[in-house]
C-alpha cells in the first residue's frame, strides 16, 4: 500500500507538471515500478504520466533504455553513470518532457564494500538539457523502506526539475 506521505508528494508533483504541461517517464530498477505505481495511484495522473520502464536486469536496461553495455560493464548497474543513461533512455524512448531513474541495492543481500546495501543512485533529465543526479545511502533499513525513500527522493527530483 502506498503511504499517504508519498501520495501527497505525488499529488504535488502531478499538479506542478500538469500546470507546466509536462509529461513524466520513469526508469526504475530497485524500486520495481513503485514510483510509477505511486504516481498512477492518483486519479487523473494519465494526463502527466507518459510511461514507466521497469528495467531490473542489465539486459532490460540495454534493450529498453539503451544503456550501453560498456557503461554497465565498467561502472555496474548501481552507479551514477547507469542512472544517467537510464534517465536519458527514458526520454529517448517516450513522449515525456521529464524523466527520472532509480537504481540501487535494497538488500538484504547483494551489497559490497564499494556498493553497500541501501546505496541508491538517481538521475533526472529534462528535454531542455537540464540534468540532476543524486546518490543516497540509506543503510540497512530494510528493503521496503529503501524503496519508499527512493520514491520520495525521485519525486523531489522531478519537482525540482519541473521548476527550473
Amino acid at each position: 500500500m502506498i503511504e499517504e506521505a508519498l501520495r501527497g508528494e505525488a499529488r504535488r508533483v502531478l499538479a506542478l507538471c500538469r500546470a507546466r504541461g509536462f509529461k513524466i517517464a520513469t526508469a526504475e530498477s530497485c524500486t520495481g515500478g513503485l514510483l510509477a505505481a505511486t504516481l498512477t495511484d492518483i486519479a487523473g495522473s494519465s494526463d502527466v504520466v507518459d510511461c514507466g520502464f521497469v528495467t531490473y536486469s542489465n539486459a532490460a536496461k540495454e534493450a529498453m533504455l539503451g544503456v550501453p553495455a560498456a557503461t554497465l560493464k565498467r561502472h555496474g548497474a548501481v552507479s551514477a553513470e547507469t542512472a544517467s543513461a537510464m534517465a536519458a533512455g527514458a526520454l529517448e524512448n517516450s513522449q515525456a518532457d521529464l524523466s527520472v531513474a532509480i537504481t540501487g541495492i535494497t538488500g538484504p543481500g547483494g551489497g559490497t564494500k564499494q556498493k553497500p546495501v541501501g546505496l541508491v543512485h538517481f538521475a533526472a533529465a529534462r528535454r531542455n538539457g537540464r540534468r540532476i543526479a543524486r546518490r543516497r545511502h540509506y543503510g540497512k533499513i530494510g528493503r521496503g523502506r529503501v524503496r519508499k525513500r527512493s520514491v520520495a527522493e525521485a519525486l523531489s527530483l522531478i519537482e525540482w526539475l519541473a521548476q527550473v
